[in-house]
């Protein structure tokens, strides 16, 4: 696979559409213990997005966001293993609009039941008591240097990277040097990433960010992105014990630059703008 470039702003609402229909007709299940999408639910939220999910290899990104994103957003909620819709739900069916949109994104951003960090499943050890900050106020840092970024520019990753380790409240998601040495890679003492020190930012900050704008921004159509396959792309962790062999260190390794959209810039500067931007509002799937 070759470099991809995907807009996401015009096909949020469908796609939001689209899950809730799911949610209407029962078919989306979440596992009794994770308390998140099964394979089988991811397969078909892949199958009812507009253009398909970033990939076409299996690797549940949007296609896993957007059945947590309907719940913790107060459209759906969880009956045993099923999602239901709720009133707002039935609501959002009736009169799409992308304020919705908008209200998803705050309501994601305050969320404390889910840690998307926990995606980055190679890396051990982040369920020990006081290892990482609070995903909410990571969720806020990252959404601030989305702000900072100039609307229909692209900014290569590098650059939101750095954004995010100068501004006056840098990303931090450790605890404190002891809390590094307790996440890992392979083997808990020589694979700890304390032995990386300071480089350990991109492997932990770094994939957290890329995780919340590939999955979550993304998915939403805040920011147009540019990626390539995840395995290869980055080798910045390849100097650890144990990490040598790995092909990827998180299924968002190729995401390359990203670019904040007019959906994207109203959200984050000018809600008032939203009924005016030059955007598809979609009709329920056989209305």
């Amino acid at each position: 696979m070759g470099e991809q470039t995907r807009e996401t702003a015009a096909d949020a609402l469908s796609n939001l559409l689209a899950v809730l229909e799911l949610v209407e007709d029962g078919q989306l299940r979440f596992g009794a213990a994770t308390k998140r999408p099964v394979p089988a639910t991811v397969r078909l939220v892949d199958d009812a997005l507009v253009a398909g999910d970033f990939y076409d290899q299996g690797e549940g990104i949007a296609a896993y966001a957007w059945p947590l994103l309907v719940q913790f957003g107060g459209l759906a909620r969880l009956t045993g293993a099923r999602l239901e819709l709720t009133a707002a739900g039935a609501e959002a069916l009736v009169r799409p609009g992308y304020r919705l949109v908008a209200e998803l994104w705050d309501r994601w951003l305050k969320i404390v039941s889910f840690d998307e960090f926990s995606r980055v499943e190679v890396i051990k050890g982040q369920r020990k008591p006081h290892t990482l900050t609070s995903a909410r106020g990571r969720r806020g840092t990252v959404a601030a240097a989305l702000a900072a970024l100039e609307p229909g520019v692209w900014a290569d990753i590098e650059l939101v990277w750095r954004i995010l380790q100068t501004k006056d409240t840098p990303l931090i998601a450790v605890r404190g040097l002891t809390a590094l040495w307790r996440l890992y890679i392979g083997n808990s003492y020589y694979g700890s990433l304390g032995h990386a020190g300071e480089k350990s930012w991109e492997m932990v900050e770094g994939r957290y960010t890329l995780c919340v704008l590939f999955e979550y921004a993304a998915t939403m159509g805040l920011v147009d992105v540019r990626y390539t396959e995840a395995d290869g792309a980055r080798d910045d962790y390849r100097f650890l014990w144990g990490a040598d062999q790995l092909p990827r260190l998180s299924r968002y390794d190729g995401l390359l630059a990203v670019r904040l959209n007019d959906l994207g810039a109203a959200i984050l500067h000018d809600r008032a703008s939203i009924p005016d931007l030059p955007l598809p509002v979609p009709r329920r799937t056989g209305a």
